[in-house]
């Protein structure tokens, strides 16, 4: 019963963030300003390429509430933050990149876990 709650917990949590970071990159007006804003900066990725990877963020966040498409919505969520620690790494923000490893392994531990609602 305990691990069901800490699951459902997990599954709420991952799809409240997917859908909140991707719907905020994909309201993100060219040359905002903020935290989020800069961090994608220095990535130096195009504004298509932004919004393609936010529009992926929102679907997996939406993929993770349904059952038939939970495992879908936890592989595509894991796979985008890795692509983005790859990117990280790549532009030498190693602090930003090893930040994301906790919520990389939130996916994975879904994924072990099984779908816990209804």
């Amino acid at each position: 019963m305990t691990l069901k709650l800490i699951s459902s917990a997990l599954v709420l949590f991952a799809a409240f963030m997917s859908i909140k970071h991707g719907w905020q990159g994909l309201t993100m007006k060219p040359g905002a300003t903020g935290p989020e804003a800069e961090l994608f900066g220095k990535l130096n990725l195009s504004p298509t390429t932004l919004k393609v990877i936010s529009l992926l963020t929102l679907l997996s966040g939406i993929l993770i509430l349904m059952p038939q498409t939970f495992v879908a919505g936890n592989i595509l969520n894991a796979a985008l933050i890795f692509f983005l620690m790859v990117m990280f790494f790549y532009v030498r923000e190693f602090k930003t990149a090893l930040i994301e490893i906790p919520f990389l392994l939130i996916p994975l531990a879904l994924i072990y876990l099984k779908y816990p609602l209804g």
